[in-house]
């Protein structure tokens, strides 16, 4: 008996991804091969505030074999009644599957493995990313079948847009009657774009054909949330000897990166504040039951601290040529197009007097400060810097030169103060309990962002150590473990502060202290009049 019911397809793309261009192909692919096929939109917002729907349906019998009959075509997908998704982003798929218009009996599932984070991810003030495995879980649970590839890493690799790699996607997954060579057909007509999107089509099909033909390794990889690691080994053999093996991976990348930030004594130090712990965590549990976990948390955020962002290392970055290459790829630019390149940076007092001595940042900083209380702005230098310019990527590199500078600036000085001042509450406290200095450890996560953030996660963790840590009066250390394991959740969680000084009080400590803000008086422009509200008495 044939089949009456139409295939169902639903296409899920970010904004600028050319979801649009996708349907039209697959409405082209359909008629030249000789099938009836319909395709209805439904626009979203661009980038990830949301996504554009397409959905598809292709009648699966030609126009020959109906002999003159028309099928009749809906115009949205019923829920649990959809042949297939697919989808470009694995954020959105998940989303998707949440309206419950796939089902485990009925959907085959493609999409990519790749994310692109949301506002509210970027603006959680500890790691606000989805957990993935969640994700995948859910694409595992809600399909009859499903491919999860890179598609992002495919579409830079083809040089073309993710449109094209979806297209081979379908194409491979064998759930239209239509052969290659009419869908290649219908890329070809695209002109200066064809060989482009035909490469992301190849690189689609090939995916997912590779997929379907090793599907039992491709259920064990899904299924293993405990994937193999692979180090590529730079870690000294004296340093790796001290070490347990199970904290070699994660040293090894923390290791290099401090090496790169500054120089080999430099992550010397970073090795030898780590032993401290390390030696600390084993005076407490000599057998690891605990697997080391508090010397592993200290090799991730200690690395991330003392590799910490300041002008040489932001010229340092926007001048490689590793930075030169992703924007040309970014861009798309061709061997023969002229690429410009502008940063733009605004340093401020800040900024400058942290490569200077302690005794000449003061005096910079506090003639900014004289400048804010009398009502101005803060001083700020904004700058235009063309990177394509031999001038502009000169200044630079001459910036990216100056790490001698950098410690013998203010800013290195408290930078480190302020470690070894958490570190020392690491050891004391891992030294008393084992809870509480893995608590004190994971602090180091509170660390991040820059400039008025990066400040305010600094004092955050300061008055946990300073308080909670030290001077707070508790019944154990386990319940001085906890205290800061609350204090820390609800400084990550709330960024106006409010949740952490309430945690801070809770638990016997003080709330932070205000700071003080200068007044800043606004003259009337000329012309305008001040009128008052005869209800409110309001401005």
């Amino acid at each position: 008996m044939k089949q009456t019911q139409p295939i169902s397809l639903l296409i899920c793309a970010l904004g600028g991804e050319g979801g649009g261009v996708l349907s039209e192909w697959l409405v082209d692919i359909a008629r030249l091969a000789g099938y009836a096929a319909q395709a209805t939109s439904i626009p979203g917002v661009a980038q990830r505030t949301g996504a554009t729907t397409y959905y598809l349906e292709v009648f699966p019998h030609s126009l020959a074999e109906l002999k003159g009959q028309r099928p009749v075509f809906g115009l949205n997908p019923l829920p649990g009644r959809l042949d297939a998704l697919i989808s470009s982003e694995l954020l959105e798929t998940a989303r998707q599957i949440g309206n419950g218009l796939v089902s485990a009996q009925h959907t085959l599932v493609i999409t990519s493995s790749a994310r692109t984070l949301t506002t509210q991810e970027k603006m959680e003030m500890g790691d606000g990313r989805r957990e993935e495995a969640s994700l995948l879980q859910l694409v595992r649970e809600n399909s009859r079948a499903h491919h999860v590839l890179d598609m992002a890493a495919l579409t830079r690799e083809a040089g073309t847009i993710v449109s094209a790699t979806m297209l081979g996607c379908i194409a491979a997954s064998g759930l239209l009657p239509f052969k290659r060579d009419v869908y290649e057909s219908v890329i070809s007509e695209g002109g200066n774009h064809a060989s482009a999107s035909l490469r992301g089509f190849s690189q689609g099909f090939d995916a997912v054909n590779e997929q379907r033909r090793q599907l039992r390794s491709v259920e064990d990889v899904l299924f293993n949330s405990e994937l193999p690691t692979h180090t590529h080994s730079t870690l000294p053999a004296d340093l790796a000897s001290q070490f347990p093996k199970n904290l070699h991976d994660l040293l090894t990348l923390g290791y290099a990166r401090v090496l790169e930030y500054q120089n080999e004594p430099y992550a010397k130090l970073y090795a030898d504040r780590l032993l401290r712990v390390l030696q600390a965590e084993r005076q407490m549990d000599p057998a690891g039951a605990h697997g080391f976990e508090t010397t592993h948390e200290m090799i991730r955020w200690l690395a991330l601290w003392m590799a910490f962002d300041d002008i040489v290392r932001v010229a340092d970055l926007k001048s490689r040529a590793t930075r030169w290459t992703r924007v040309e790829a970014e861009v798309k630019s061709k061997p023969d197009d002229l690429l410009q390149v502008y940063d733009h940076f605004k340093p401020g007092a800040p900024e400058f007097a942290a490569l200077l001595p302690v005794g000449l940042a003061s005096k910079v900083l506090n003639w900014d400060k004289r400048r804010v209380s009398q009502g101005k702005e803060p001083w700020a230098m904004p700058l235009k810097i063309g990177t394509h310019a031999i001038s502009g990527m000169l200044s630079l590199r001459f910036l990216s030169s100056l790490k001698w500078l950098r410690v013998r600036g203010s800013r290195f000085q408290q930078e480190q103060q302020m470690m070894n001042h958490w570190i020392d509450s690491v050891v004391t406290g891992t030294q008393a309990n084992w809870s509480l200095g893995h608590e004190l450890a994971l602090c180091g996560r509170m660390i991040k962002g820059y400039g008025a953030t990066n400040e305010r996660a600094k004092g955050n963790l300061q008055h946990i150590v300073d308080h909670l840590a030290k001077r707070a009066v508790f019944t154990s250390d386990t319940a001085r473990a906890q205290a800061i394991s609350d204090a820390r959740t609800a400084a990550l969680t709330d960024e106006a502060g409010l949740a952490f000084d309430q945690a801070l009080r809770q638990h016997g400590a003080p709330a932070r202290p205000v700071k003080a803000q200068p007044i800043r008086w606004v003259k009337t422009p000329p012309g305008r009049t001040t009128q008052h509200s005869p209800a409110t008495g309001k401005r």
